[in-house]
């Protein structure tokens, strides 16, 4: 092994963590209520990107607090409040997002967070469209 493989190799297992490809980025949320005339698709930023983690070959072995793994999640955020246009007066026309600041490489918080991994299905608008820049 020649020594620029291996200091690679040492800084990489070192300093992975703080590589980790964990950042704000753009994302578009549509909304849409049914009372409501409009769809309403708001420009955002969520936490998306790679953390570094280990997968234990002991698993059966550990408790399941310590087998929870590392995922791209909020360091800092605030929420937004949008209003859908064309609902009824009877109707909440109100719709309050996450906004991302900063994000991190950690445990998964289901306060605020989905922590399920599955493919969103329902990310698009089945009513005639209004942009939201805020």
């Amino acid at each position: 092994m020649t020594p620029f493989f291996a200091m690679s190799l040492l800084f990489s297992l070192t300093f992975g963590q703080t590589a980790s490809l964990c950042a704000p980025s753009e994302y578009i949320i549509h909304v849409e209520k049914r009372e409501c005339a409009y769809c309403l698709a708001i420009n955002t930023t969520i936490c998306a990107g790679f953390c570094m983690t280990w997968d234990s070959n002991g698993k059966k072995l550990l408790l399941k607090s310590a087998l929870s793994q590392n995922v791209c999640t909020y360091k800092e955020m605030f929420y937004q409040t949008a209003l859908i246009p064309g609902c009824p007066h009877h109707t909440i026309p109100y719709y309050s997002y996450p906004v991302a600041v900063s994000c991190k490489c950690g445990k998964c918080n289901t306060d605020y967070s989905d922590c399920v991994h599955e493919k969103v299905r329902t990310n698009y608008c089945t009513k005639p469209q209004k942009l939201c820049n805020v």
